[in-house]
């Protein structure tokens, strides 16, 4: 009976996962599903939470410097022969038994406000990685995008070859029926297998360029091996209105991670400099212990003794720096150095990102202007091949001039939807820059 339940507990367990694997893979995965899935699995985001983490610890800890340390000492110690007792400092000739006992603390009560700036410092580092985190968000975020649609692209791709394929196949089958009636030449029949020949490679080569970007999107989303999903199709046409550059540009200032973290490494290298300039100052110590101990050379046990012989001290203690082979000049001149090193890295940051979003706006509105007249272009090759067609039915058109007219056609399909998914993904860009959510 129990060896009958166990089977069952197994088949069951067995059942429910191979069903949420179906449900799993019938899953219609939109790309908000994809970004939302990688900012939760994606190993680089997760690193970056980590070393944020790290950061905070390292805050904590200089947060705790301010406390004083505590040690407990404790020695046990067999002499014989002349000594020194340990316990009461006489020079005695026998053996001695001696058991020291002690607390110390030493607390750091000015040291050139070093331990303030590092406390201010760390703070600011956990900030600046909380933006290096958010960065690291952005970046799959945009990857997960970028790749999403070049993936819709690829499946529009897919149709259009199919459609092409169905359509030589037709075609061919009307050669070989003309063919062997004795109305076409060898050469128009041989025309029309060859076209069917290639777009049936054509189609092949769809299928596998979809195959590879959806492989890079599933290591975008570091997917379990062999899982499998599908997309949706967007919403979106690619005709959003496109905002203004300057306008996209001072709201991607305001907004954009790397651009506060390059600001607040500014002010990171700032409290360095006063780290080092501390260094040019004394240093205050507060010390203190509390001390007993026991020795055998004395008429009294163990308990009286530690009550006779108990100690305190308390002690100030004051280091002044007079030189140290310029070792806190070369710390303030190389902090100095820092803040400069900082202060280009953000004009560099701020310049390659109103590149990144002037090539956005130039490839959006060119994209759009594209997708307009690949529109006029498509509608017209279609209305082309659809009359070849039909003149190719009544003997009036050779299969040449018929697989020229496919593959204006075909060419006007795929220029119509590369500007769509273009004009799609840059305008998404922008929305991006501007601090809002990418929707398709």
């Amino acid at each position: 009976m129990k060896k009958t339940i166990i089977i069952f507990l197994v088949l069951l367990g067995q059942f429910v996962q191979s069903q949420q694997t179906s449900s799993d893979t019938k899953k219609i995965w939109s790309l908000e599903d994809c970004i939302s899935y990688a900012l939760e699995h994606n190993i680089t985001v997760k690193q970056a939470v980590l070393e944020k983490n790290s950061t905070l610890q390292d805050y904590k800890a200089a947060k705790s410097s301010r406390l004083p340390n505590l040690t407990g000492s404790a020695s046990q110690n067999f002499t014989n022969g002349n000594s020194i007792d340990p316990i009461t400092s006489d020079f005695v000739s026998q053996q001695i038994n001696a058991t020291s006992l002690g607390l110390n603390t030493q607390v750091t009560l000015f040291q050139g406000n070093q331990i303030n700036n590092e406390i201010k410092q760390n703070k600011l580092l956990v900030d600046q990685y909380s933006f290096y985190e958010e960065q690291a968000k952005n970046n799959i975020v945009l990857s997960i995008t970028d790749s999403y649609i070049q993936l819709l692209y690829s499946k529009e791709n897919i149709a259009i070859a199919e459609n092409n394929l169905v359509a030589s196949q037709k075609e061919e089958e009307q050669a070989k029926a003309r063919f062997e009636a004795g109305s076409i030449a060898l050469k128009d029949y041989s025309d029309a297998q060859s076209n069917t020949a290639t777009n049936t490679y054509n189609l092949i080569t769809a299928k596998n360029d979809y195959a590879q970007q959806l492989l890079t999107l599933k290591q975008l989303l570091e997917l379990p091996n062999g899982a499998s999903f599908q997309i949706a199709d967007p919403a979106g046409t690619g005709e959003d209105l496109i905002p203004d550059l300057n306008q996209v540009y001072s709201q991607a200032l305001e907004k954009l991670p790397e651009i506060n973290a390059s600001k607040i490494n500014i002010s990171v290298s700032e409290k360095e400099l006063d780290i080092a300039k501390g260094g040019y100052l004394p240093t205050l110590s507060l010390t203190g212990s509390l001390g007993s101990g026991y020795t055998s050379t004395q008429d009294f046990n163990f308990s009286d003794q530690l009550d006779l012989n108990f100690n305190q001290r308390v002690g100030l203690s004051l280091n002044v720096p007079i030189f140290n082979r310029n070792k806190t000049k070369t710390e303030v001149e190389n902090a100095k150095i820092n803040i400069d090193i900082a202060q280009l890295q953000l004009a560099q940051e701020e310049k390659d990102l109103y590149q990144k979003i002037e090539t956005a706006w130039h490839n959006a509105t060119a994209a759009q202007s594209q997708m307009v007249a690949a529109d006029v272009a498509q509608n017209a090759a279609s209305e082309s091949y659809r009359l070849a067609q039909k003149q190719y039915e009544l003997g009036a058109l050779s299969t040449t001039d018929l697989v020229v007219s496919q593959n204006t056609y075909t060419n006007a399909q795929q220029n119509y939807i590369q500007a769509k998914y273009l004009s799609l993904l840059y305008t998404q860009l922008l929305q991006f820059y501007q601090g809002n959510d990418i929707k398709l």
